[in-house]
């Protein structure tokens, strides 16, 4: 289950002032690299606030506020490169990150590579994404919503314990410059709530489960009693759960499992992996990846966007592109470092991907199981094994077994294993169920066959 997310203690906080004095340090820290003899440098400067609420069985466990500064410097010599940062804003702090960067700079190997993002790519427009959405939440009211959460799941029969429920609420503030001359802002809030229930007993098994979700706003946050009832019908669902004989069979992946494919994919397309030749991938643009009907695209300017930005981490403005259009792989996904050792541009992508989606399809759940026939489905996922050098997937799974289109009982103990590259020009369906709440937004996903290993 996700963690709460670290979350704003001043909800009337105005971003302006302490935006300034971040830019303000920005700048001057920048003038200062370069007085030192640095060719080039870059700044990020951020401060985070929050809290952050636990409870378990109606008692509160841990109160959390938090206020977290950051401050990193790259200094270029050349094509020389020194990093240095600090978790203390103090003039003190920041002048001996300073001097720490250009050492380390002074005494590195030139790499090619190195450097500052393109200053023709920078982003000159900043429109509002609608990201800043401060929550006037006390800790007596937060402790009240969690309650509220928890006590709506303890309510369902069958459940007989719980692992707690959280409630968080966060900002960020973040500036990040260059000596180009680029100057980007931003502040962003984050609110989140999350339940774990478990049910049955010792003697006749227990099962557990849990919900969650995150926002932006706190108005777009599910209900705190329904993600409560949520939690304990996922819960109660399993109970029962039995293993299955190895087979190959159609898997169908729910949302929030599908969501790992599309993280697969993401770093198998990453300039770190391609460059050291580590993906499965290598040399894929322009090649059909996926069934003709797929299209997975990038929105990062989404108003209220989980994932929101109008640049990337290094000032590159971000834009609307596919990745993969009519299940071709169109391009990969790069920062400028990775971009250069590739002989390829920036694809705006330092830092990661912002609210890439797996546009979803027409079918609804109970249709995809009706599509399915007799299959397992996927709710959870367990281990590691996925090899992007070789796309070869194998990890530990539960869920449901399917027949004639109609769940027939919960399954757990069981390893579904094959190969990414198959598992993706396999999908014979996409659902119409959108998980939006990251980065990486997916439907249900129905593959054609994969094995099932469990009990003999």
């Amino acid at each position: 289950m996700p963690s709460a997310v670290i979350a704003a203690g001043d909800a009337d906080l105005n971003p302006a002032p302490e935006l300034d004095r971040l830019g303000a340090i920005a700048a001057e820290v920048i003038a200062r690299a370069r007085g030192a003899g640095a060719s080039a440098a870059e700044v990020s400067a951020s401060v985070q606030t929050g809290l952050n609420v636990n409870v378990r069985m109606g008692e509160v466990e841990t109160i959390e506020h938090t206020r977290d500064r950051g401050f990193s410097l790259t200094v270029y010599f050349g094509q020389r490169k020194g990093s240095a940062s600090t978790a203390d804003l103090k003039p003190a702090s920041i002048a001996a990150t300073l001097e720490h960067a250009c050492a380390i700079a002074r005494h590195t190997e030139s790499d090619a590579a190195a450097g500052l993002a393109d200053a023709a790519l920078m982003a000159t427009q900043f429109p509002d994404l609608d990201l800043w959405h401060p929550w006037p939440l006390s800790v007596e009211d937060a402790v009240l919503l969690a309650q509220r959460c928890e006590s709506a799941g303890l309510d369902v029969a069958g459940i007989s314990n719980s692992e707690g429920a959280s409630v968080g609420s966060g900002s960020a503030l973040e500036v990040y410059a260059n000596s180009h001359g680029f100057f980007g802002r931003e502040h962003a809030t984050q609110h989140s709530l999350s339940c774990a229930l478990i049910a049955g007993n010792g003697a006749d098994g227990m099962q557990r489960d849990y919900w969650w979700d995150s926002a932006r706003t706190q108005e777009d946050l599910m209900d705190a009693a329904a993600l409560g009832r949520r939690a304990a019908e996922r819960t109660l669902a399993r109970l029962g759960a039995r293993a299955l004989g190895t087979r190959t069979c159609k898997v169908l992946f729910t949302p929030d499992t599908a969501r790992s494919l599309l993280g697969h994919l993401v770093g198998a397309v990453s300039g770190g992996a391609l460059y050291r030749r580590a993906s499965f991938l290598l040399d894929q643009i322009g090649q059909s990846l996926f069934p003709a009907h797929i299209n997975i695209i990038e929105r990062p300017r989404l108003p209220r966007g989980p994932a929101s930005a109008a640049f990337d981490a290094e000032g590159v403005a971000t834009r609307e592109q596919p990745l993969i259009e009519n299940g071709v792989l169109k391009r990969y996904v790069l920062g400028s470092y990775s971009a250069r050792k590739l002989g390829l541009a920036s694809t705006a992508n330092a830092g990661g991907v912002r609210n890439l989606i797996f546009e979803p399809g027409a079918l609804d759940f109970a249709q995809m199981l009706d599509a399915m026939g007799s299959g397992l489905v996927v709710t959870e996922l367990m281990g590691q094994g996925v090899n992007t050098v070789t796309g070869d997937y194998s990890r530990g799974a539960a869920g449901y077994w399917v027949e004639h289109g109609v769940i027939a009982y919960p399954v757990e103990e069981v390893t579904i294993a094959s190969n990414l590259r198959a598992m993706f020009a396999g999908i014979e369906a996409v659902g119409r169920d959108l998980d939006a709440r990251g980065g990486l937004m997916t439907p249900s996903l129905l593959i054609g066959a994969m094995t099932v290993a469990g009990a003999e």
